[in-house]
């Protein structure tokens, strides 16, 4: 419909510069209908205006007749070939089913003439067997009016080589990179595609995003994957890649108290590992358990208060009194304060504490400590089996 108009607007140009040329000097001319009854008078031009748009009107009534004929058509007709189907539906027949690893030779053929698009698509089927080399080689040949959807291509292959640096490169130009003109009406798709890549390249690369320039943008499930990288790959960081933790959160630190309750204790956790940033710890963990009870976030805060050069145990004691009057009934509090009183020499307290929870695993293993007091080997062993690093939480104490 778009190249009728576009040839009757063409038509329309040519013959009003010619009727304007032999009207130059004569005028409008002059035409007179008489029918029947009928009589018109009138000029060329008004003449030439009504036969243009009565001709446009008929032609378009008679492709719309014929479009919806041959829609109905096709849902009355048997297909008994796939080749019989138009290309298009072949196409969606194929994404349907999510069949294009096994048709790679039907889909290089839909797009072989198609300029903009082939060398993409071929590099896409290449990156589909694994073959990476073959696939970034194709992509060298794409249009250059496709630069967007072909770096999100070079972006997938680099992620299935593990090439952190080179994906992090065009990630970063793609973010400062203005969209292509005729993307713009897949702008929120193209923006969508890009943050999966984001959060693709952070789970694979949890250190090395952190020298990216965009973030904050991840979904609240890729955040806590990406977290919880971080704490299994922590022992791997080098001094660098704590800055750049360090500087992320300086960064973040407003948010994440905006954060839900699971990515908030995956922060706290990290930062359990940064000694430099004890008093963001703290700061958190009582933002949490004031929020609500959570043993683990209970535990770092309490180890971090024990582990200080000089420990405050009646202030301790105190925001322990504080929480079991809020939260009752809990056996790490009997845990903690177990702890304060033997730290402060109070033996029979340090014990009333013991007769509590029999069937506590926290509370059996105070329990057993207690009992083997004075002999460090075997309270050695003791810890080796108690104190792991369950949940991400480093047992200290």
């Amino acid at each position: 419909m778009k190249q009728v108009l576009l040839a009757y607007a063409f038509i329309s140009l040519i013959i009003i510069a010619v009727l304007s040329v032999l009207s130059y000097g004569y005028g409008a001319g002059y035409v007179y209908l008489y029918w029947r009854e009928w009589q018109i008078q009138t000029n060329i031009w008004i003449i030439f205006i009504s036969l243009a748009v009565l001709c446009l009107m008929t032609q378009l009534f008679w492709l719309l007749i014929k479009r919806y004929l041959t829609k109905e058509q096709r849902k009355l007709e048997t297909v008994f070939n796939f080749k019989n189907l138009h290309p298009y539906e072949q196409l969606a027949v194929v994404w349907l089913l999510e069949a294009a690893q096994e048709q790679h030779a039907f889909i290089q053929g839909v797009f072989s003439q198609s300029g903009l698009l082939k060398g993409i698509i071929d590099s896409r089927l290449y990156w589909m067997q694994q073959h990476y080399p073959e696939a970034l080689a194709q992509l060298n040949q794409t249009n250059a009016m496709a630069f967007e959807l072909a770096e999100i291509q070079r972006i997938e292959i680099y992620l299935a080589q593990n090439d952190s640096e080179q994906a992090l490169t065009h990630l970063e130009f793609l973010n400062q990179h203005e969209l292509s003109p005729w993307l713009s009406d897949v702008k929120v798709a193209y923006d969508l595609r890009i943050t999966s890549l984001w959060e693709k390249f952070a789970v694979q690369f949890p250190w090395v995003y952190l020298r990216s320039t965009k973030y904050g943008h991840l979904g609240t499930e890729t955040k806590q994957a990406w977290l919880q990288q971080l704490l299994l790959a922590f022992d791997q960081a080098d001094i660098e890649s704590l800055q750049n933790l360090q500087r992320r959160y300086l960064d973040l630190a407003d948010q994440i108290y905006n954060r839900n309750y699971e990515i908030k204790s995956l922060w706290l956790k990290v930062l359990s590992r940064m000694p430099s940033f004890s008093w963001q710890h703290e700061d958190l963990a009582l933002h949490l358990l004031d929020e609500q009870f959570n043993q683990d976030v209970f535990y770092l805060w309490f180890q971090q208060q024990l582990l200080k050069q000089n420990p405050d145990y009646l202030k301790v004691e105190q925001r322990i009194e504080y929480w079991e009057n809020k939260y009752p009934s809990l056996p790490v509090f009997s845990f903690a304060k177990w702890h304060i009183y033997t730290a402060t020499a109070r033996e029979e307290e340090a014990k009333k504490m013991l007769e509590l929870y029999p069937d506590n695993v926290m509370m059996n293993y105070l329990r057993v400590k207690s009992t083997l007091k004075g002999q460090d080997e075997l309270i050695k062993q003791l810890n080796s089996i108690f104190e792991n690093n369950a949940n991400f939480v480093e047992i200290k104490i």
